[in-house]
């Protein structure tokens, strides 16, 4: 049995996330003179699903506070495993509610006008590129000399190839690029659908179904499959790494350059151990003919769960851990805060130069489906990736695959 002297919170795995956490309880305690022990417990993505609702943590009260992404949300809601925060905010608002942030930070949450979470940490997925190789004039003489062509940081999903086999130099244990291909149901999942939709493919068909198996998933798995066997472009751990993993090995100064989370590229600038601090930039994410640069916007939130015999407190922490100070705070500590005034922030962009970028990024986000079977479709894709990586059947027979086994989910005829 849980002890009633502890205030328990379920948290994704990421010392930014872990150091951020203790010392906003902390500051919280300091002012309300809350006395409860925090007991915060990091977990990777399978374990933290599974705790929260295969064991059904959250309506038992195993946790009062978790962090929740929107893959999880509309599941977390329709099957009353956390809490509506409108009657909490309808007495008492965070600050700044609901302008403090950009709306592509509140849909997701929102179900018939009831608020169900609030933004903890957010990408969007950029392009983040060691800005001190592009700019280098050995690196663009010798780029010159080998390509034909000058050095630039890549638009399309096929410069990203040729510049990322340029910079393959394992005897310096520097790669081109990498690809977080770890099977934990969302790097391959969100990988899928960038591909997906910078070739002007759509996930989600006019009549409402989701269609895997189109010319554009087609042309997206067969640029993936080449690359993730690319030796002489690719990190050789890039089958193990989830996004952690590969911003923690661009951090080490191991990429040239690779697609994944703002935060990967903030981290850079602010973790202890960054070999790259000053030498980081951000750009959008490639396209391929036919397409569009595209940020997928997948996020964070603080939930109270329904199980909570702590409600009052679980919602004043988290109403506290939202403020402008918290968010900053988080931020500094190697997150991403919600807030457009932490993204405007000047000490944050003397910090972060290209911090105020988030905002331009913000506009051409797409956010996956709600859908309260999401889990087992993202399921079916990560699994679709997979094959299209470790087998040799023919990408359109995987995607055919898939396609069908989606359909007997949704009980297609």
């Amino acid at each position: 049995m849980v002890g009633t002297d502890k205030f328990r919170i379920a948290v994704r795995r990421f010392d930014p996330f872990e150091s951020a956490i203790e010392k906003t309880w902390e500051a919280f305690c300091r002012e309300t003179g809350c006395r409860l022990e925090l007991e915060v417990v990091p977990m990777d993505l399978h374990p933290l699903y599974d705790s929260l609702f295969t064991e059904k943590g959250l309506r038992t009260g195993r946790w009062d506070v978790t962090f929740i992404n929107t893959d999880w949300i509309t599941e977390a809601v329709e099957n009353d495993h956390i809490e509506n925060l409108s009657p909490f905010i309808a007495e008492q608002s965070p600050d700044g509610f609901p302008d403090g942030w950009a709306p592509s930070l509140l849909g997701m949450q929102e179900f018939d006008g009831n608020v169900y979470a609030l933004p903890l940490h957010n990408g969007p997925e950029c392009l983040i590129y060691r800005k001190d190789l592009f700019e280098s004039f050995a690196e663009k003489a010798a780029f010159r000399a080998t390509c034909g062509k000058e050095l630039a940081v890549p638009k399309t999903w096929e410069e990203l190839e040729e510049v990322a086999r340029f910079f393959q130099r394992p005897g310096q244990n520097l790669f081109g690029t990498t690809f977080a291909a770890y099977p934990d149901g969302h790097n391959t999942v969100f990988d899928f659908c960038l591909q997906l939709w910078t070739r002007g493919g759509e996930l989600i068909s006019d009549n409402g179904q989701v269609v895997l198996n189109s010319q554009p998933a087609l042309e997206g798995m067969q640029y993936y499959r080449r690359m993730l066997r690319h030796t002489e472009a690719i990190h050789p751990d890039s089958r193990k790494f989830d996004s952690v993993k590969a911003g923690m090995a661009f951090a080490d100064g191991q990429l040239a350059i690779m697609v994944n989370w703002f935060g990967f590229a903030s981290m850079c600038e602010v973790y202890p151990g960054s070999k790259v601090k000053g030498k980081v930039e951000v750009t959008h994410v490639p396209y391929s003919p036919g397409g569009k640069s595209v940020s997928l916007n997948a996020y964070w939130m603080y939930a109270m769960s329904t199980g909570c015999q702590k409600k009052s407190i679980a919602y004043d922490f988290i109403r506290f851990a939202v403020s402008p100070a918290c968010d900053r705070l988080l931020t500094l500590e190697g997150g991403i805060g919600c807030r457009r005034s932490t993204w405007h922030d000047p000490d944050v962009n003397r910090e972060v130069p290209y911090y105020h970028k988030l905002e331009e990024l913000h506009r051409e986000t797409r956010a996956l489906p709600r859908m309260r079977n999401w889990s087992a479709i993202a399921t079916i894709i990560d699994q679709l990736v997979l094959d299209v990586i470790n087998t040799e059947n023919t990408i359109q027979e995987i995607l055919n695959n898939a396609q069908l086994q989606v359909e007997t989910l949704m009980e297609v005829p």
